[in-house]
């Protein structure tokens, strides 16, 4: 059985315990959040197109994505502890990397790493909590630290906007190593090492390997579609990533001690819960990929002004969950489910509205709102229609899928949003450019920076003349392709809305779990 702490040190270990955890896991938290706001800044430092910057979102992500539940099963094995600060100190030390990095290849080399510390504390944070306190003090630990989270998730984007713009976006990725040290050195004297007698010493590293092999196949097949014409390498990885997804699960069937264990999803409801979370999580973390990018280079917020207009969004989700936790004990998780869907299509049309002009109170604020109004309602249901679904001796497993589905879904539709945001970008662009008789100059210009401007930054160096009119053409054309990605995330939450409807129950009528909802 898992060990736990003795009963007359449990109070100051267990406080130590939290305060390690909270930390630990503020800097994933602050991190996945900043860094998005600091996109633009980074382009214009480093001098990258689109698919580089979408690989400093997704080399993070891919890693953490495939490795998340391996990285849960080493702490069991080998120690909560261990598996944690060793997470914490690669994390630090790719971070730090991060910061001096002095290409975008070297950036995006060191994401990854990152992500597999990520992958290692994650996990490592919840689990040191769950082991070090007892069942009924362990609710009220895990809801402290659901509130810090909440609480770093929204500093992040504000964080990152405002150093971004008053000091370096370096600095988002260097505020991690002064945290990490408190953490291991704190966490060496003050947190007791605990693992699970039960677990096997058996780890699923071909299931791991192949988890990494096939999403990294198609993330890197659906970035180099992005281009404007069909490329063949980026159909072989994305053919290769699905073949390779077909034989990871073929070995996930046979494996003695599988990553997933398969079975898990004969559960009707399990099932239907994690489809709802790919399909909804996937509208979220794909869209808002693109939403710093409006704000900063079309709209011209501040890095700060562009990371505030998030909050609305974080705050409402974070204040409001808590409610609707309650509501799934009095009425049931799904009609909480399929109206939280509906109202984050809605709040992604309202995106979509946000043209040029207008104050931020007209534009962003209403979409802002109205999507964490629909965050709102869905993240405590689902949490607890995911913990519900299944035996309690399943719980960890369940929620790490649950968690692991949601980091997929992103990863995977940041790199499919943005194959429609760059095909109707540059059709648009050169659409609209045709109108004008801009120079030779202006035109070879263009041709040079053709893959920068698919963030929305204009250009800076040509004459008055072709500059007003490149970068009005630039501005309308992602406008509109920024607009056709936001409808298209609404109907990806429309589709989760329907999958809940259908493949959900409506007569849970438990209270709502404590496990935080999936983040990133």
């Amino acid at each position: 059985m898992t060990r736990f702490v003795k009963h007359a040190d449990s109070r100051a270990t267990g406080f130590w315990v939290l305060t390690v955890a909270i930390v630990g896991s503020s800097m994933a938290f602050i991190d996945s959040s900043a860094v998005n706001v600091a996109l633009p800044s980074i382009q214009r430092d480093l001098h990258t197109d689109t698919q580089g910057l979408q690989w400093v979102i997704e080399g993070y992500s891919l890693f953490l994505s495939a490795l998340i539940l391996l990285g849960g099963s080493l702490g069991d094995i080998f120690g909560r502890r261990r598996a944690f600060l060793i997470g914490i100190a690669v994390f630090a030390s790719a971070s730090l990397v991060c910061a001096i990095a002095p290409s975008i290849a070297v950036l995006n080399a060191a994401r990854c790493v990152q992500g597999i510390g990520g992958a290692l504390a994650t996990p490592g944070s919840l689990a040191l909590i769950s082991a070090s306190f007892r069942t009924a003090e362990r609710g009220r630990a895990i809801g402290t630290w659901s509130g810090f989270a909440a609480i770093t998730s929204a500093a992040g984007p504000l964080l990152g906007g405002w150093l971004a713009q008053h000091a370096s976006w370096r600095y988002v990725f260097l505020i991690n190593f002064p945290l990490a040290v408190f953490v291991i050195v704190t966490a060496l004297m003050r947190v007791p090492e605990t693992r699970d007698e039960r677990a096997g010493s058996s780890i699923d590293i071909p299931g791991a390997l192949l988890a990494t092999a096939a999403l990294g196949c198609l993330t890197f097949g659906l970035i180099r579609l992005q281009g404007t014409s069909l490329d063949f390498v980026g159909v072989s990885m994305t053919g290769a990533g699905l073949l390779l997804l077909i034989v990871f699960a073929s070995w996930e069937r046979c494996a003695a001690t599988p990553m997933i264990p398969l079975g898990i999803f004969r559960n009707p409801t399990f099932l239907g819960a994690n489809i709802y979370t790919f399909f909804l999580y996937a509208a979220i973390g794909g869209s808002l990929f693109f939403v710093p990018f409006d704000l900063q280079n079309v709209h011209h917020y501040s890095p700060t002004a562009a990371g505030a207009s998030l909050l609305p969004f974080i705050a409402i989700m974070s204040v409001f969950s808590r409610w609707s936790g309650g509501l799934v004990a009095k009425i049931g998780a799904r009609l909480p489910l399929v109206a939280g869907a509906i109202v984050a299509g809605i709040g992604f049309l309202a995106y979509a509205r946000a043209g040029p002009g207008g104050s931020y109170w007209t534009t962003f604020f209403p979409a802002a709102v109205v999507l964490g109004l629909g965050g709102a309602l869905f993240v405590a249901p689902l949490t607890t229609s995911v913990m519900e679904a299944i035996d309690t001796s399943e719980a960890g497993i369940a929620s790490g899928i649950n968690n692991a589905v949601s980091r997929v879904a992103g990863l995977l539709a940041i790199a499919a949003l943005g194959i429609l945001l760059l095909k109707t970008f540059y059709a648009d662009f050169d659409r609209l450019i045709a109108r004008h008789p801009l120079s030779s100059h202006a035109r070879r210009l263009i041709e040079v920076d053709r893959a920068a401007l698919g963030t929305g930054r204009g250009v800076t160096s040509l004459r008055d003349a072709d500059l007003t009119d490149v970068n009005a053409a630039v501005a309308a054309a992602y406008t509109g392709a920024f607009r056709r990605t936001m409808i298209v995330s609404a109907g990806s939450a429309w589709v989760a809305a329907i999958v809940a409807f259908f493949l959900l129950p409506a007569g849970i009528r438990h209270e709502p779990d404590s496990t935080p909802r999936p983040s990133g």
